[in-house]
C-alpha cells in the first residue's frame, strides 16, 4: 500500500462494504465470503490496515473517520 498509488479494487470493495453498514455479524461474514472471497479474519486485517492508509482516507473520508472513531473507542475500553 504505497502512498502514490490508487486503492485497488479489493480495497475499494472493503470500504464500500463498510459504508453499506451490514445489519448483523452473521450476514456480514457471509457477504465477506461471498462477495469478496475472503475469510473474515483476513477482511478485518485488511480493513484495519486501510484505516491507517492515507489513500483510503482520501477515497472515503466519512467511512474511514467513522471507523477510526469506533476503533479508538474500542481501544479505550480495553
Amino acid at each position: 500500500m504505497g502512498e502514490g498509488e490508487e486503492l485497488g479494487e479489493l480495497e475499494r470493495a472493503v470500504l464500500a462494504l463498510e459504508r453499506r453498514g451490514v445489519v448483523s455479524p452473521g450476514v456480514k461474514e457471509r457477504v465477506i465470503r461471498e462477495e469478496l472471497g475472503l475469510v473474515p479474519v483476513r477482511y478485518y486485517q485488511l480493513l484495519n490496515a486501510l484505516l491507517d492508509d492515507p489513500r483510503a482516507l482520501a477515497h472515503d473520508p466519512v467511512t474511514v473517520n467513522r471507523l477510526r472513531r469506533v476503533r479508538e473507542a474500542r481501544r479505550g475500553e480495553r
